[in-house]
């Protein structure tokens, strides 16, 4: 029979005695937290004088009473009690925290390096690295002696590599259990006590056991393993709408048509600073849209652990899947969040578990991804560096350290699997030479992980933001990331290279909904209503449903055909009153497929026995003219009556007059109609769409035109676009030109507008833009649109032609009723150049610093006026600047204009 006991132990020393009459006993195990033991015993009791002074109780359990085992977090801390000396039974209540509570106990340290923003830095740290320099650095100033751990900063607890790093900063005096639970609520470890020996985990690997599969899975059964199964639902975080607000002007909404909405649409926001390309956006909304599309469940279920077949802590323990009634009371894989088991004062034990479904799973993953995004704790950096002095010379910053790429998989509005990158790095506090630094900001460069590949500038950011995110990238290609700080226009040495492989999406689409099944005439209707398992629809992605069969006789699933939505699949010629099973599978485009929904069971019927047996009733028994259309009442004849090839032309006279229609689907519904006008189709809610007329061969469509399904391809009016427009997609299906007109741009007017596809690096895409008073060709930047290469533009007053880019001098010609111009810089060879700016500055500390825009090859010659300044001197220059020296403007000079020459 299956029983707990209490054995006392000495602080970090031997055991001391079993403590065999508690009057109560509670006990909960949760996954990634702090174990609790609540315990009452009476002070006449035997043992009761171990509890008197601080001990350890370990918690075992045994199923013959003989053998006894300490599971795996069962070792807790006697630190709290309470008692009334007046009360004549002695009775004392103990609450008492799991072992790994001790780490509350230990502090971080400043440590040897300097402080960042007053924070100790771990870059690009394990969490082994993070977890160990808290517990050895505690361990050599004498604390927690008898704390052990069995993970290094190289491998977990199981020997296994760690298979994330991160960067990450932590204030001095923050304890180790709080970082311990920081890193797990990320999704970067799991941990558990091992009696006094702490154990890390890789995240859902050693302590996310799959006992919900193979030959023999753990299923709790109602009346045997489970009692009462309580459920606690909530519709609080339900929303249809996400507002995603980032940086650059970046504002986008999207929606989700399927999301639970009783009153109506519901909206949520998501603010995603530092966020500025569309992918990262769709990314961040998919997953907020996820996790508000419908009521989340967390399912309690209470555990009988007399005459049980499985038993908690020897059969299953927190983090294990184990098949349990879910929704409906159907067994589905099921997560064990927390076992808890207590014993009442009658001696009776029972206890409960808390199990999460895939959907609470996939929203720890959700959030978890979100937080990573959006910043969290990885991206309090800062710089932690007081202001260096000023000085004519910028300074070189130092190299950034910590860099880490984080790929991930999204899918667009069109269902098709992209990649973004989340990447970090830690601040650059100090120039080269050691000195102090506050930097002004960061420029992130990518490329192509290929030998002599160019690369390009995807990301720029502030001095304190040492995240950035870049969007689209291709799923299976290999990019390097590096990365470099920027003071005062001085560029820093580039990080070391990180090089990551985008992964493809790995969701599986839900399990589909059991097949529906009919039969009539010797056919079987194989029917599907378009959901997965607890109504969920099916993603953006997902491709179509496979149907399949197999005889239960003579096992072994053959597909018999596909669904792209919801509707049915005829089975003709199946023999007679023998049993056929079926079931579903769904796919999406990236290939991932989901579990095999429930089975169903259906023998085919024939018509009737004796005189109509099957095949008696031929073409051949049938006079001329025998079955006519009055003898057929409407709708008798529907489409499971007729088998596959049983009209052929000789069975049809020459010509087939229809006096009134010939339907394809629901009569007043979604459906093809053939009648005396020509051939219509209308949708679900009965609008036409597609109509052919018979009298004058007009074609109207409605809604998208594709010339194939994949391949190389032309779409007119895709759905999801803004405007009506013409897409062009190549044979990979990802890559995109476009045609489209744009009544927006100007009032009034349609704008034509020609969109190519992006480069190889994804940084440059070619538009070419036709309006009534306005012409363009210029090089884009495909993740925010600002323009940054060659333009040639035309007005009704004006044309141009030249380099354009958002934070660089741009160069060009432009061409005027009253002149021609030139804006930029002259460049003759390699040893000359000609430069003519006007620019507004401020005095710095001493002077007035005039950034050229371009560095001569050599210092070169300055001729200047300021505005209405005639004491102002030209006082020291370089390659790509000059400083300027007022002495007469006083302790708060005004800002200054210049117009400068400058040559070479």
């Amino acid at each position: 029979m299956f029983d707990l006991r209490l054995v006392a132990h000495a602080p970090f020393g031997g055991r001391l005695s079993v403590l065999p009459h508690p009057l109560s006993v509670e006990v909960g195990w949760p996954l990634n937290d702090v174990p609790s033991l609540k315990l009452a015993y009476t002070t006449t009791a035997t043992g009761a004088a171990l509890l008197d002074q601080p001990c350890e109780i370990a918690v075992e359990w045994s199923t013959d009473g003989t053998t006894w085992t300490e599971a795996p977090d069962s070792r807790f801390l006697r630190i709290k009690r309470r008692g009334d000396g007046s009360d004549p039974t002695g009775l004392a209540q103990f609450e008492l925290p799991g072992f790994v509570w001790m780490l509350r106990k230990i502090v971080l340290y400043p440590g040897p390096a300097p402080l960042v923003d007053g924070k100790r830095a771990f870059l690009s740290a394990t969490a082994g690295a993070i977890l160990q320099t808290f517990i050895a650095e505690a361990k050599g100033r004498g604390a927690v002696p008898g704390l052990n751990w069995d993970f290094t900063p190289t491998a977990d607890s199981a020997g296994q590599t760690w298979n994330k790093v991160l960067t990450i900063y932590y204030q001095p005096g923050m304890d180790a259990l709080t970082a311990l639970i920081n890193l797990a609520e990320q999704g970067v470890c799991d941990f558990r006590m091992s009696s006094r020996t702490v154990q890390v985990f890789n995240a859902d690997t050693a302590m996310n056991r799959d006992l919900a599969s193979g030959p023999g899975p753990v299923d709790l059964r109602y009346g045997r393993d489970i009692a009462e199964a309580p459920d606690d639902g909530t519709l609080e975080d339900v929303a249809s709408s996400v507002l995603v607000v980032g940086d650059n002007g970046l504002v986008k909404t999207f929606t989700n048509a399927a999301a639970v909405q009783p009153w109506g649409p519901w909206e949520q926001y998501v603010g995603a600073g530092g966020v500025s390309d569309e992918g990262t956006a769709t990314l961040l909304a998919d997953s907020a849209l996820e996790r508000a599309g419908a009521e989340r469940v967390q399912r309690t279920r209470g555990v009988v652990v007399y005459g049980a077949r499985w038993l908690p802590l020897k059969d299953y323990r927190p983090g294990d899947r184990v098949r349990a009634p879910g929704d409906g009371g159907a067994l589905e894989s099921l997560r064990v969040r927390q076992v808890t088991l207590a014993r009442n004062s009658t001696g009776v034990l029972g206890g409960a578990l808390v199990l999460h479904d895939r959907f609470l799973e996939r929203d720890i993953r959700l959030a978890r991804r979100t937080a990573g995004i959006v910043g969290g704790s990885t991206a309090d950096a800062g710089s932690g560096a007081r202001p260096a002095p000023e000085a004519p010379e910028p300074r070189t910053p130092a190299a950034p350290a910590g860099l880490i790429v984080d790929p991930q998989a999204y899918i667009d509005e069109h269902g098709l699997p992209h990649g973004q990158v989340t990447v970090t790095w830690g601040a650059v506090t100090q120039d080269v030479s050691g000195v102090a630094l506050n930097v002004g900001g960061y420029e992130l460069f990518m490329r192509v992980n290929e030998a002599g590949a160019p690369w390009f500038l995807v990301a720029s950011t502030e001095a304190d933001d040492t995240t950035a995110t870049y969007s689209p990238l291709v799923i299976g290609e290999s990019y390097a990331f590096k990365v470099r700080a920027v003071n005062l226009g001085k560029a820093g040495p580039f990080s070391s290279q990180v090089a990551v492989t985008i992964p493809d999406d790995t969701d599986a689409p839900p399990v589909p909904t059991a097949p529906q099944l009919s039969t009539r005439l010797g056919v079987v209707r194989v029917t599907w209503d378009g959901h997965g398992v607890g109504s969920v629809p099916m993603p953006s992605d997902f491709l179509h449903v496979r149907v399949w069969m197999q005889d239960p006789l003579a096992p072994g699933w053959s597909e018999i055909g596909v669904l792209g939505e919801a509707g049915s699949l005829l089975v003709p010629g199946l023999p007679y009153d023998a049993d056929r099973q079926f079931r579903f599978t769904a796919r999406d485009r990236s290939g991932n497929e989901s579990s095999p929904s429930t089975l169903a069971t259906i023998a085919a019927v024939q018509l009737v026995t004796g005189d109509a047996a099957n095949e008696s009733i031929t073409t051949g028994a049938l006079v001329a003219n025998a079955v006519t259309a009055d003898k057929l009442a409407a709708g008798a004849i529907e489409a499971e009556h007729i088998t596959a090839g049983a009209v052929v032309a000789d069975k049809l006279a020459a010509v087939l007059t229809l006096s009134t229609r010939v339907v394809a689907g629901s009569a007043s519904g979604a459906r093809v109609e053939l009648n005396s006008t020509g051939l219509v189709a209308f949708n679900g809610s009965g609008q036409q769409t597609v109509s052919i007329a018979a009298a004058s061969g007009a074609v109207s469509i409605v809604g998208q035109f594709a010339s194939g399904v994949t391949g190389a391809r032309v779409v007119v009016n895709p759905a999801g676009a803004t405007n009506p427009e013409i897409r062009f997609i190549p044979g990979s299906g990802i890559n995109q030109s476009r045609i489209y007109s744009d009544g927006s741009r100007f009032t009034g007017e349609a704008t034509l507008v020609m969109e190519s596809g992006t480069n190889q690096g994804n940084t440059a895409m070619c538009r070419l833009t036709h309006a009534a008073g306005f012409w363009q060709a210029a090089i884009l930047n495909p993740s925010n649109g600002e323009q940054r290469g060659g333009a040639v533009s035309a007005v009704e007053n004006q044309a141009s032609i030249g380099w354009i880019h958002p934070t660089q001098q741009d160069q060009a010609l432009v061409f005027a009723p009253s002149g021609t111009f030139h804006q930029g810089t002259w460049q003759y060879g390699s040893d000359s150049g000609l430069i003519m700016i006007s620019v507004t500055v401020s005095k710095g500390a001493s002077y007035y610093q005039v950034v050229l825009g371009y560095s001569f090859p050599t210092v070169p010659k300055i001729v200047f006026t300021a505005e209405q300044v005639n004491t102002m001197m030209l006082w020291s220059r370089t390659n790509s600047d000059a400083f300027f020296h007022d002495p007469a403007a006083g302790s708060s000079p005004p800002a200054r204009t210049f117009h400068v020459w400058a040559w070479r």
